[in-house]
């Protein structure tokens, strides 16, 4: 099973937390879609005897294109590369681009999986992170969308500045309120060089309160596991068979294409990244040329991925996995610096696979450092 992951590079403006790749300017969409069709094509060799199950559509914010745009790069897809009968093919969405023709438009195309980009539904959280939309539209695109999909993602952000675990609360009711089988829910980070940061420098916000998010976080799972929804990996709750495939693929490390700037792609044995540059990466890929770095892989460096988001997922991370992939060594390695973390409470063991517990869910990605091995020859 394989992915190819599809960067479009454009927003309508800046997030004021957001540090991913993008340009406000839309003057170069056409020679942009023209170039990601291209590098679909220019890598087809690499998915040869595999087939792809997932297409998705990230950002940037992908439904700034239109739908007979995407239809184009779908099409392309289907005609370079051995695509299931079944595949998983979803774009990202602001509120403000779903209107009700154009969620209509959407749900006679390809596309069959909506992950919209709400983060709040209160104007005074959306005013501080700069987001195109309003809460009307939040509300009013989840009316429509799931008339017309019924496999869809909403992207909620806890840990806001002056947000009331009550205020959190109303909008994970309001979630819920629309019967979406799937939420992903983040909290808000201090990325360098963005807005947020600079506010947070020159005091004009707060700066986030790390105990008030795991507060957050811990309201937010005990509430949708108790409407049936499964955390199946940290920042990600679905209920059974909405689970995103193509997210679950990246984290069970399973191979992947990423397409256009900034795009990442890994092979199971080497990582690659493409140019941040909209201009250069169109030149580039108008010349024939990938503008694309690759780093080998070690063998410690798999291991290290693999405790990484194995650990952040409810499938954990396998024991024999271990020794069938990297050797007996780091077995006996990760056994062994698990122990103290199992007698503190922050791990545990049950049919040969270390699993984060309850206590340690939150912290899971510092847990995984303690576990990564360094120079094991």
């Amino acid at each position: 099973m394989s992915g190819v992951y599809i960067h479009i590079p454009f927003c309508k403006q800046a997030c004021h937390y957001c540090d991913f790749h993008f340009s406000t300017s839309l003057k170069k969409r056409d020679e942009m879609v023209e170039a990601l069709a291209k590098e679909i094509k220019l890598r087809k060799d690499e998915f040869q005897n595999t087939t792809v199950e997932t297409i998705y559509f990230g950002g940037g914010t992908p439904s700034v294109l239109t739908t007979k745009e995407l239809q184009y790069l779908i099409d392309t897809v289907y005609k370079n590369y051995k695509v299931s009968e079944t595949p998983e093919i979803t774009i990202e969405a602001n509120p403000d681009d779903l209107s009700k023709d154009r969620i209509v438009e959407l749900s006679k195309s390809p596309v069959n999986r909506l992950s919209i980009g709400i983060q709040s539904f209160f104007e005074d959280d959306l005013r501080l992170m700069n987001r195109a939309h309003n809460a009307k539209e939040a509300k009013d695109c989840l009316e429509e969308a799931t008339k017309h999909f019924n496999n869809i993602s909403v992207d909620l952000i806890y840990g806001i500045q002056n947000s009331t675990n009550e205020k959190w609360l109303q909008n994970i009711e309001t979630a819920l309120h629309y019967n979406v089988p799937h939420i992903s829910s983040y909290a808000l980070t201090v990325e360098p060089k963005t807005a947020l940061a600079s506010f947070i420098k020159k005091g004009i916000v707060d700066d986030v309160d790390d105990e008030q998010a795991h507060e957050q976080f811990n309201i937010l799972k005990e509430r949708l596991e108790s409407e049936g929804f499964v955390n199946y990996e940290l920042s990600n709750f679905g209920k059974e068979g909405f689970f995103s495939r193509n997210n679950t693929a990246y984290w069970q490390g399973k191979t992947y294409i990423g397409i256009g700037p900034s795009a990442h792609s890994f092979n199971g044995k080497q990582r690659g990244w493409n140019i941040r540059n909209n201009s250069k990466y169109i030149k580039s890929i108008s010349e024939g040329k990938l503008p694309i770095e690759i780093e080998n892989l070690t063998t410690t460096d798999c291991y290290n991925e693999y405790i990484m988001t194995g650990l952040r997922t409810i499938w954990g991370v396998s024991l024999q996995k271990i020794e069938n992939d990297f050797g007996l060594t780091y077995k006996d390695y990760i056994l062994k610096t698990a122990e103290p973390l199992i007698n503190q409470d922050l791990l545990y063991l049950e049919a040969a696979h270390i699993h984060v517990t309850k206590k340690g869910q939150f912290l899971s990605d510092g847990i995984a450092s303690e576990l990564f091995k360094v120079n094991l020859s």
